[in-house]
């Protein structure tokens, strides 16, 4: 071989090495868990401008129009612990709907529930297939967890596939945010939450009614956990007055035709 030719094979082992050492989607990428300044007094909260450009970048959302009294119900549900029939059961009274973002475990352990949320017209969320932290799965491994959740869902419901997706504890990173936009999945974070998942430490419904209505603002995008009895209990007061003061509440469908009306087309 000419000197030529063996100059073009090192040229190449050093950018594909390159490549490799400076991907910011590598083994080491940076690991971030969600979290912002509770709402108050109506005022949505901010995340801060490195979340929110990170996210705008890859059509994540976490909140609505600060300009309109709407409000967008989301259920995380890793196991039923008994409290999701009177959910459903309030939501179908109120008329309002929400997206479940569900576990594999919860598709095999109450696919009842999950046939009824479907038929009642909630959307399913996919929030991954074992619960675990995605930012440290390889993209293969990422895949792997939303598409057997696609799968287990395809054959007990019939639904194709999910579109919406949520990591497991808020934890992310961008190439989970990347590699979800690649595959179809635009994750949905939230503006409002609040410690709920304690199925054996409940805090009675005042507790729950009182987190939703002191951080409700205006394009609340509400997270809560089904396992909680409190959440059950207070949901039709929540609902009922928040109504009250003017607020509707809408899918995430909505929200996101909203949000593609005033940010760019994902790339």
């Amino acid at each position: 071989m000419n000197t030529w030719h063996w100059r073009g094979i090192l040229m190449a082992f050093i950018i594909a090495t390159a490549g490799i050492l400076f991907n910011p989607f590598s083994a080491g990428a940076e690991e971030f868990h969600w979290g912002f300044k509770k709402a108050t007094d109506g005022v949505p909260p901010n995340a801060g401008d490195s979340f929110d450009a990170l996210l705008d970048k890859h059509g994540a959302i976490y909140k609505g129009s600060p300009d309109e009294k709407v409000a967008y119900l989301t259920f995380d549900n890793g196991y039923e612990a008994g409290h999701t029939e009177s959910i459903l059961d309030t939501l179908k009274k109120e008329e309002v709907p929400a997206t479940f973002f569900l576990t594999g475990h919860y598709l095999t352990s109450a696919t009842p529930l999950v046939k009824r949320m479907i038929e009642d017209g909630h959307g399913i969320g996919n929030h991954s297939y074992d619960h675990p932290n995605m930012a440290n799965l390889s993209e293969k491994g990422m895949e792997d967890e939303w598409t057997r959740f696609d799968k287990k869902l395809r054959e007990l419901t019939g639904i194709e596939r999910t579109v919406y997706a949520r990591p497991p504890k808020g934890i992310f990173s961008e190439e989970l945010l990347a590699v979800g936009n690649q595959l179809g999945y635009r994750h949905i974070f939230w503006s409002v939450a609040f410690v709920d998942w304690h199925e054996d430490k409940p805090k009675g419904k005042d507790y729950a009614y009182g987190e939703l209505m002191k951080q409700l603002h205006p394009g609340a995008l509400i997270l809560m956990h089904t396992v909680s009895p409190d959440n059950a209990e207070a949901l039709p007061a929540f609902i009922q007055d928040a109504k009250k003061e003017g607020y509707t509440f809408k899918s995430l469908d909505d929200l996101v035709m909203e949000y593609e009306n005033v940010h760019p087309i994902l790339r």
